[in-house]
């Protein structure tokens, strides 16, 4: 694991990382990329569950990243670990399930270190698994808003630094 020092890191889990955190991973990092802050801003996805443990993303998701014109790389699904939830200043969950797994590992969250990603843009819902739904599209337009929200959190923040 890379040593972020004073750089903002960011942990997207979902339940398998390999459609809806991958995804946010690669989004979130495209945006970092084009504000010109990605010496700033350390970004990366994990698994809550075992599942897809060494799965590359998925194909409908690189698909749709493709589509979309965001450049991604070959990776493999990982789970989350108590270290990460030292290591990373913030980690976002995908859905309810994500948060019940990470206040189970994390004994109640004593950090405050967790949220969603869509209560970040202002709704407190989780984000659809396309794995069961097949709906790339509405999972991806969360994503994106997400991820500009916290893009500009983070922002106001530096500003007010």
């Amino acid at each position: 694991m890379p040593r972020y020092g004073l750089i903002p890191s960011k942990l997207i889990v979902c339940h398998g990382n390999i459609c809806r955190s991958p995804m946010a991973e690669f989004v979130m990092k495209d945006m970092v990329r084009r504000a010109g802050l990605e010496n700033e801003i350390f970004v990366a996805s994990a698994a809550c569950r075992r599942d897809e443990i060494g799965a590359d993303t998925y194909l409908g998701t690189r698909e749709k990243l493709d589509e979309m014109g965001i450049p991604y790389e070959k990776r493999h699904a990982r789970q989350i670990t108590m270290d990460d939830y030292k290591q990373y200043d913030f980690i976002v969950a995908m859905d309810e399930e994500n948060m019940r797994d990470l206040d189970r590992m994390t004994q109640g969250d004593p950090a405050k270190k967790t949220r969603l990603l869509m209560e970040i843009a202002g709704e407190r819902r989780g984000v659809a698994d396309p794995w069961y739904t097949g709906d790339f599209d509405a999972t991806f337009r969360d994503v994106q808003r997400g991820c500009s929200a916290i893009l500009d959190e983070l922002q106001k923040r530096r500003r007010q630094t």
